[in-house]
């Protein structure tokens, strides 16, 4: 039973700050370059506690986790920030572009607060592995600042939309009382909901909701852990305030949902052949060629080999990756865009025999044990290691670091379904790094909450 609960949001206060100065992407999100255009748009930005500066000089006294805790006290006592008077959940729309399109789309959701729950417990799934040392540095800044500032996306299934009715609600009835757009165009919107009788309703409605994580791993299982923490030390009860952890709550059901695929770059490998490789594919895969001699038949090419990627596409359910090796001449003696098609008929138990039915069906897991596992010899360790593979979210960006020599082949991706995350999440599966790239962000620092205990 998912446990949801209303709460007394710490906010910037728009009577001293402007919202679009002082809010950032999330940590894991944010460059070197946006972390010096954050520190010189506001002294009061929250980039010194979600992603602080270094110092050669740092020590145990004085490093970034006591200078975020030491500004958050600050900022709280000269009314910088401030806290909300009364609990509630909050109402966060954001409207944007989708990527490469002229579409427009509203996502809705809610922040509250959730119960926090072990992965055995069947309340939250995760649908992505976690690294160590993003969840070492998220776990120090909680320890310091007592506060979550970056919000964790969650995913729940209500086909009817009972709870995005009573958000649309609280959004008709009041002037957001944050309105804010990003360094992307994302205008984000946020309106508290502090009735009690619409509180109790989205309290009933979520309470027999699966989670899954969507965006937020590494800050779910830092939040658990810091719970334990409290827990072994004696000091947390059960409703103690590390009992709980600030999400971001979104109907898997909702018309704004958007997820990117995440094209994959390789290089680094030892005798790369393009010839060799696709040997091994035409037992199973169907390969179309787009090829090219001069600019004018590659931009033709291009639109053509693109022309896979599309909902219109991906509508046919045929299952396909493309492949670009720049110059690479091996196979059909011309430069070329290629799409692999899994042929009908194929057998995926045969093919992927240690994989499970839903994996199965989805492209990237078929390029990660397929292609780059057994046709190229990229294990898993590597992977993860990013020995070879880096990501590339637009698709010009990974054929472009083809042609500069940066990579020896490019491998571009449908994106996966948010049916697909949801049911593999369930039960109680992962999928391979950077599966799904949930589109846009959510601002951290639009709430904070803090662990008062």
């Amino acid at each position: 039973m998912a446990q949801v609960y209303p709460f007394r949001a710490h906010r910037y206060n728009p009577a001293l700050v402007m919202p679009e100065r002082v809010l950032t992407q999330p940590y894991d999100k944010i460059s070197p370059e946006m972390q010096e255009k954050y520190y010189a748009a506001d002294p009061h930005n929250l980039i010194g506690i979600e992603k602080g500066r270094t110092f050669p000089a740092d020590t145990p006294q004085e490093n970034v986790y006591t200078r975020a805790a030491a500004a958050l006290e600050r900022w709280i006592a000269e009314g910088t920030i401030v806290r909300d008077s009364v609990p509630a959940f909050y109402a966060y729309f954001q409207d944007y572009a989708v990527p490469g399109s002229n579409e427009r789309r509203v996502r809705k959701g809610f922040i509250g607060l959730g119960r926090l729950e072990d992965y055995e417990a069947g309340v939250v799934f995760r649908h992505e592995q976690t690294l160590s040392a993003p969840k070492a540095d998220r776990l120090e800044l909680l320890r310091h600042t007592r506060a979550q500032t970056g919000q964790l996306f969650m995913l729940y299934s209500d086909p009817e939309c009972r709870v995005d009715a009573l958000l649309n609600q609280a959004a008709a009835a009041a002037h957001p009382a944050v309105d804010v757009r990003d360094e992307f165009g994302v205008l984000h919107r946020l309106w508290p909901i502090a009735d009690p009788a619409q509180v109790a309703e989205i309290q009933r409605l979520m309470g027999p909701q699966k989670l899954v994580i969507a965006d937020g791993h590494h800050r779910y299982e830092t939040a658990l852990n810091y719970r334990n923490e409290r827990r072994a030390a004696g000091a947390a009860g059960p409703d103690a305030a590390s009992e709980r952890t600030m999400m971001t709550f979104i109907n898997a059901h909702s018309e704004g949902l958007t997820i990117l695929p995440t094209h994959r770059v390789v290089s680094n490998l030892i005798d790369f052949s393009l010839h060799h490789l696709f040997g091994q594919l035409l037992p199973h895969f169907d390969i179309g060629v787009h090829p090219f001699n001069d600019q004018r038949e590659r931009s033709q090419a291009y639109d053509a080999f693109q022309s896979h990627f599309t909902e219109e596409w991906r509508d046919r359910s045929r299952r396909c990756v493309g492949i670009y090796a720049g110059a690479d001449r091996s196979w059909c003696g011309e430069q070329a865009f290629f799409v692999l098609c899994l042929k009908h008929g194929a057998d995926l138990a045969k093919l992927l025999p240690a994989i499970s039915p839903p994996q199965r069906e989805l492209d990237v897991v078929l390029l990660h044990q397929f292609l780059l596992g057994r046709c190229l010899g990229i294990t898993e360790q590597a992977v993860t290691a990013e020995t070879h593979i880096t990501y590339e979210r637009e698709v010009d960006a990974a054929i472009a670091a083809v042609d500069r020599g940066a990579a020896q082949v490019a491998f571009v991706l449908n994106p996966v379904a948010v049916e697909q995350v949801m049911r593999i999440a369930t039960a109680g599966e992962v999928l391979p790094q950077k599966s799904t790239d949930f589109y846009p962000k959510l601002l951290s620092g639009i709430t904070i909450y803090r662990l008062e205990e």
